[in-house]
């Protein structure tokens, strides 16, 4: 197995964190779509308008051809939701992210590279609700190469930077649909604190749920 190096980024690492990054949210449209369809408002705007349908038209090709146009319409919000996401994430800290992360204080962004290639990526910085903290954001590894270890090493990699500028912890927060993420961070010792949807109405109405975990670092480092 190749061995994997984390490093600090560097400007013509932009690129590829970049690709990393929108590669990574997208590949969450197709379960953000199905847990939409699994939440009980859904399923009941959609029979609700069969049946309406198919009481009113006496036709049972017409209310399927609704409810299915209503699926793709509801499909495209969500492809626009993440794109917009991502398009805002590009202007915002991953515009300039030697300004970003690698000039202030205890903020850092490292990258993972196996046989010269970056294929992963992970940052921190400080979090104005929980000051005793430091906040893993943007973790991401190619799909290639996942189950190579790379995003332990770049999780161990946040944990030293925090424990070593003398924070107490490292939270992050991830969404329900990244079941993937909650059990790497369940495996590296996180602990899930608390739950919230998110303060928009679309996220309210689909139940969109995001998690907040918690590393509790210990002095001697036996936690990693």
């Amino acid at each position: 197995m190749a061995s994997v190096e984390v490093r600090r980024y560097r400007d013509d690492d932009a690129e590829a964190v970049k690709e990393i990054f929108t590669m990574g949210i997208s590949e969450h449209i197709p379960s953000s779509f199905m847990h939409i369809l699994k939440q009980p408002p859904t399923q009941m705007v959609l029979m609700c308008v069969f049946c309406a349908l198919m009481t009113s038209s006496k036709s049972f090709l017409f209310p399927i051809l609704a409810v299915t146009l209503l699926l793709a319409g509801a499909r495209q919000f969500v492809v626009y939701i993440f794109n917009k996401y991502i398009d805002t994430s590009l202007k915002q800290d991953l515009k300039d992210i030697s300004e970003t992360y690698m000039q202030k204080k205890d903020s850092c962004f490292w990258v993972a590279e196996v046989d010269g290639r970056v294929v992963g990526m992970v940052a921190c910085l400080p979090n104005d609700n929980v000051p005793a903290c430091l906040e893993l954001k943007r973790m991401s590894v190619r799909r290639s190469h996942r189950g190579m270890g790379v995003a332990k090493a770049l999780c161990r990699t946040v944990a030293d930077f925090t424990r070593d500028r003398g924070y107490a912890a490292v939270v992050l927060y991830t969404s329900v649909v990244q079941t993937d993420a909650q059990k790497l961070y369940e495996h590296m010792g996180y602990e899930k604190r608390r739950e919230f949807v998110l303060p928009e109405l679309a996220a309210k109405i689909t139940n969109f749920t995001l998690f907040e975990y918690r590393l509790d670092l210990q002095k001697d480092g036996s936690s990693d």
